[in-house]
């Protein structure tokens, strides 16, 4: 396919996106977990109230991306020429992702912060140094191998403040988790029209309040280990907890984001350790079923931006499960909960186009008998 014609498809797919509907989450979860082979598991709920219609896209090496400059046209912003494979889901068929992993195990998503987000005033003149808040993602995974490649990287470029019409006329306000092949994670903010970037040693992150703030809130639950309690004696009367469990007694169990975080801090941080990464997939399936929300538990009325989705509530629509020592991208979907799997080791990193795979396939059983 000729370069020209792949950009203005390129083009043609991105606008189209940039005016159907808001692409984040609204209560996403994510964690990072250590296997004792010196890989690392990713594992990362999505949430939504409007169906995202996702479905796993990879793009190629050396592909032509083209950046959306202030005045929400793609192309006027910075463009650039993938360097790295990529696989990920993306929103509504569209070339936009919101999860993904790229060739060298640089792993990460975009979460919803609507409280927070509010990106950097760039001038028309600087509009060919600038993408929109919506690639982010697709702009940190084609470019970097290691969130200290990303930390230089975002430093360079602006993230302007070109909108959705369809999101009220607003950016797209999310925030950026990535952690890379050797366990290092950042979390990427724009925070009162400035770019903010966090190590992060707890490798969680939820939606608002701020990160930072997220991390203060953490000492207030240092009671809480995975080491059962003792009975508690008074004056020669024992008391025993009334079941296993007592450890974790207070901890969150709510949907709230400083919850999922805590939640998600106690969960991931009491995996295994002599567990091998392949293991550690299983582990992160079971943590991430702490955060899939029943359908019908978050009920959105039709004032909320994200309602009139799947019967007005809101769903997990897809998790997430990356293996970056062993190069798989799992994907468990709201309607087929038997987990999907991309392997980067059967992947064509040097397609000429994008492709695109439906996930939403029907629920299947294994026989018993």
């Amino acid at each position: 396919m000729k370069k020209n014609l792949v950009q203005k498809l390129f083009a043609a797919s991105l606008a189209l996106t940039l005016t159907a509907a808001p692409l984040a989450g609204n209560a996403c979860t994510s964690f990072l977990l250590k296997g004792n082979d010196g890989g690392f598991v990713y594992g990362r709920t999505m949430e939504f109230g409007l169906a995202l219609k996702s479905q796993l896209m990879t793009i190629p090496r050396n592909f032509p991306m083209l950046g959306v400059g202030v005045d929400g046209k793609p192309g006027t912003g910075l463009n650039w020429t993938s360097k790295y494979a990529v696989a990920g889901m993306n929103g509504l068929g569209m070339p936009v992702l919101l999860d993904g992993m790229n060739e060298k195990g640089l792993v990460g998503g975009l979460l919803n912060a609507p409280n927070t987000a509010v990106f950097q005033v760039v001038a028309p003149a600087e509009s060919a140094n600038s993408i929109a808040s919506v690639q982010i993602l697709l702009y940190a995974l084609s470019n970097f191998a290691t969130v200290d490649e990303a930390k230089v990287g975002f430093e360079k470029i602006k993230v302007n403040r070109s909108t959705i019409p369809a999101f009220h006329n607003e950016s797209a306000p999310v925030r950026m988790t990535l952690h890379d092949a050797n366990g290092k994670s950042i979390v990427i903010e724009y925070l009162k029209g400035e770019l903010v970037i966090t190590d992060n040693p707890t490798t969680v992150m939820t939606n608002d309040p701020a990160f930072r703030d997220q991390l203060k809130n953490i000492g207030s639950y240092a009671n809480l280990t995975n080491i059962e309690r003792e009975p508690l004696e008074i004056n020669g009367a024992t008391y025993a907890p009334p079941s296993s469990g007592s450890g974790l007694h207070g901890l969150p169990g709510d949907y709230l984001s400083p919850s999922r975080f805590i939640r998600a801090i106690f969960l991931s941080k009491s995996a295994p350790t002599n567990y091998t990464s392949l293991q550690q997939t299983n582990t992160a399936w079971h943590i991430l079923g702490s955060f899939d929300i029943a359908p019908g538990s978050i009920t959105l009325p039709a004032s909320n931006a994200y309602g009139g989705g799947k019967g007005g509530i809101e769903i997990t629509e897809w998790s997430i499960v990356a293996d970056s020592k062993n190069m798989t991208y799992n994907v468990k979907m709201f309607d087929n909960v038997n987990p999907q799997s991309f392997d980067f080791k059967k992947m064509d990193m040097n397609a000429k186009e994008i492709q695109y795979y439906d996930l939403n396939k029907p629920q299947t059983y294994i026989p018993i008998n």
